[in-house]
């Protein structure tokens, strides 16, 4: 709740083409306490005014000669940030309040005025006005935090050392100039985490990174059971390779299984913590190389045909989904449900046919071990 003192300081703009209406209403308000009133007796002046001064309420007649009170309220829809119009109309019309209320007026003070009707209405409408400029405030700041986030967390993650496998550690020891191999079929999964900017001002800016921390820290474990190759993250985008450094005929499928267990995961993290984050999937398979990069701090990346088609699939995908490209839907057999989504016009690709993985057939290869930490908890 606004304490008292806010709602009195809210600006109000009167607009009426009579002066003894301007006159009553001003009264009426400023006996009550309200202390930035002021008025026009031009509506033409109402949108410029309001643009300059941004005002809390106004407090508008629709019966005007120069320019009646709905034209006022198309112009000033043209300026609001967000749709929303602060407007209180003044009619002695009952059919004008109903047309008034479809047009964006927020309540409306029937002719003649009756003190107390006014005041309550203006009070009530102030209150849910500056309500939803502070939620609005709120979701900006934590729009931005999270940008800071995401921001940061690239820049960390672009100088942090990420250990090469021990086998091309072992290479890198014996032969420093042998630093990348070339792989004729892997299997690529992007990951990206979205909904982190619906979350409510509650949630609060400093649980931000410690939420995508815990979502990644269960990724990382999910990438271990199915022994593929944790590769790099980036923002709220999370890279695996099956495939690589260690060559495995069931590449493709282990991707598979992967996916679908982020899925379940990230379900049951937002079931426990009461959050409503997504995790939009792009798989791929094909080509690719994959080596060490820097020199004194080594980081083991992947690039190449497979990697670009993946970032495609996750891009162009469905938030709760997993996508793939026809190159993986090959290779999946009995154990997935496969949902054709059709082709995709991909730049840089041209015309790529995609599924859906839907879910699994059987239990078989199925990942529960969120259960175990539940029934641990």
């Amino acid at each position: 709740m606004l304490e008292a003192s806010a709602i009195l300081k809210a600006k109000i703009l009167i607009v009426d083409d009579l002066p003894a209406n301007v006159l009553l209403l001003e009264r009426m308000l400023t006996g009550a306490g309200y202390a930035s009133v002021a008025s026009t007796l031009d509506p033409r002046a109402v949108s410029d005014l309001h643009q300059k001064n941004d005002y809390d309420l106004i407090v508008l007649d629709l019966q005007m000669p120069a320019m009646d009170g709905f034209e006022v309220m198309e112009q000033l829809k043209l300026i609001e940030k967000n749709g929303y119009l602060p407007v209180l109309v003044i009619t002695a019309q009952p059919d004008h309040k109903l047309r008034a209320l479809k047009a964006g007026a927020k309540d409306f003070i029937s002719k003649p005025f009756d003190v107390a009707e006014v005041l309550t209405r203006v009070h009530n409408m102030l209150e849910v006005r500056l309500l939803h400029v502070e939620v609005h405030r709120k979701n900006d700041e934590l729009k931005k935090l999270f940008d800071q986030v995401v921001a940061e967390r690239k820049v960390s993650e672009r100088l942090a050392l990420q250990v090469p496998p021990d086998s091309i550690a072992a290479r890198l020891q014996a032969r420093p100039d042998v630093t990348a191999d070339s792989f004729a079929e892997v299997t690529v999964v992007i990951a990206d985490v979205v909904g982190f900017a619906e979350q409510t001002p509650a949630v609060g800016p400093e649980r931000l990174t410690l939420l995508l921390e815990e979502i990644f820290t269960k990724f990382d474990g999910l990438v271990k059971e199915r022994g593929l190759r944790k590769i790099k993250t980036l923002g709220n985008s999370y890279m695996v390779a099956a495939g690589v450094p260690a060559l495995t005929g069931d590449h493709a499928v282990r991707a598979a299984h992967l996916s679908l267990d982020m899925l379940d995961a990230l379900a049951h993290f937002n079931e426990r913590g009461g959050h409503s984050l997504q995790v939009r999937i792009g798989i791929a398979s094909g080509p690719v190389v994959a080596g060490v990069i820097g020199k004194r701090m080594y980081v083991y990346d992947v690039w190449g045909d497979a990697v670009n088609t993946a970032s495609r699939m996750e891009s162009h995908g469905v938030a709760g989904r997993v996508q793939v490209a026809e190159s993986t839907r090959r290779l999946l057999g009995e154990p997935f449900q496969l949902e054709e989504r059709g082709a995709l016009a991909v730049e840089g690709l041209g015309e790529v046919k995609t599924w859906f993985v839907g879910g699994r057939n059987n239990t078989e290869g199925g990942h529960q071990s969120w259960q175990h930490e539940q029934i641990a908890s």
